[in-house]
């Protein structure tokens, strides 16, 4: 009588399990292990090799014949399966020996475009160009030559998009000239490195020119330039309003420092004796004062670039803020919405409201219709 099958049982016959030396395993075997056949690779071995053994993958390879291809092979150097580089070391020069004789290394343009990444990635958005325009207003007076106004003008270019850079890691902010910040796409890391990087490729510019006085300038009103950040941070990070003095010579180091960069740069390669470091001045008060008060603006186009208030969402002490907390110092709604750099809408519409109610946007108004006529006064021209 035949047995049925039974319903799970296999219909083949299961192999002897192997290890992964082939040898047949049995409940109660003793595997002995064959001795390694690879030669260990000492330090010397490994930094002196210059050159690799060429291997190839056999399917069809037993213990035993790579035991006999490791004998055979024993006198020559080992392969440490590591990839192969792209440029073979050379074997007529040591380790290092171009940096320590001093010969450098040359500098690729690929290394060039990864270090300016972040920059390139800003400066192919351009701004207003309010600077460059300033520039040329200001040489139809000065008359700089060509050559000299051209890299003046591309060295105030590269520091002012450097620094915005910068600006916008401290500042935590998320959209400039309305595509993400280049740090969200960088890095912050990379980001201030590259910025770093374009400080010096301008210093290297000005060298070029061989006049020591273009190196002082840019000395004195960089030193400037973070002498004003440092202070504005500070301002927003202890919660310490300023007062109006001390928020103006903020300005005038931080804003008004590029501005006066650009001009006393021609002013030094320039044969017209003329002072323009008044008006210069004042413009970048005028800049400034007329950007924080545009920011706090619903209506201006700051909102679709930037989004809306971003002063107050950063926790800034822009110039209608510190008015309207001036004006009524026991009030600390205002600080408080700073302290929370807020980015919900309804908060920030009500602290509009409440700087309208302290007549901070009639006030910041008026500082920019008289700092508009100092300008105009310092070019002879009547107010119309």
């Amino acid at each position: 009588m035949s047995v049925a099958p039974h319903p799970f049982a296999s219909p083949n016959a299961i192999p002897p399990r192997t290890s992964s030396t082939g040898i047949v395993g049995t409940p109660h075997s003793t595997i002995h292990p064959r001795p390694s056949v690879l030669r260990p690779l000492s330090e010397l071995d490994w930094m002196g090799q210059s050159k690799k053994s060429k291997t190839s993958h056999n399917p069809n390879f037993s213990p035993d014949a790579m035991a006999t291809d490791a004998r055979a092979t024993a006198s020559l150097e080992v392969s440490t399966n590591y990839p192969t580089p792209l440029s073979p070391p050379s074997e007529s020069k040591g380790v290092g020996e171009d940096l320590i004789l001093g010969n450098g290394v040359a500098w690729t343009e690929e290394k060039e475009r990864i270090l300016l990444g972040p920059y390139d990635y800003l400066f192919g958005h351009p701004g207003k160009d309010i600077r460059s325009q300033c520039i040329a207003a200001f040489n139809k007076w000065l008359q700089v030559p060509g050559e000299r106004l051209e890299v003046i003008t591309r060295v105030v270019g590269m520091l002012h998009t450097a620094s915005l850079l910068v600006d916008d890691v401290e500042d935590s902010s998320v959209l400039r000239r309305g595509i993400p910040v280049a740090n969200s796409i960088f890095g912050v890391a990379q980001t201030i490195n590259s910025a770093n990087y374009v400080y010096f490729k301008a210093l290297q510019d000005l060298l070029l020119m061989n006049n020591p006085k273009l190196v002082e300038i840019f000395t004195e009103e960089l030193l400037n330039l973070h002498r004003g950040q440092g202070m504005d941070l500070y301002w927003r990070d202890s919660l310490t309003c300023p007062s109006e003095a001390d928020y103006l010579e903020m300005v005038g180091n931080k804003t008004g420092g590029l501005f006066r960069l650009a001009i006393k740069l021609m002013q030094a390669e320039s044969t017209v004796d003329i002072d323009c470091s008044p008006l210069v001045s004042t413009i970048g008060l005028l800049f400034q004062i007329l950007d924080d008060h545009l920011n706090l603006l619903p209506t201006s186009s700051y909102t679709s670039l930037k989004g809306l208030c971003e002063d107050l969402t950063e926790g800034k002490f822009s110039f209608p803020v510190i008015h309207a907390i001036r004006a009524d110092p026991t009030n600390q709604i205002l600080i408080n919405i700073l302290k929370q750099k807020t980015t919900d809408e309804e908060v920030k519409r009500y602290a509009l409201r409440y700087m309208e109610s302290k007549g901070s946007f009639e006030y910041s108004r008026g500082v920019i219709e008289e700092l508009r006529g100092k300008c105009e006064e310092c070019v002879g021209m009547e107010r119309v």
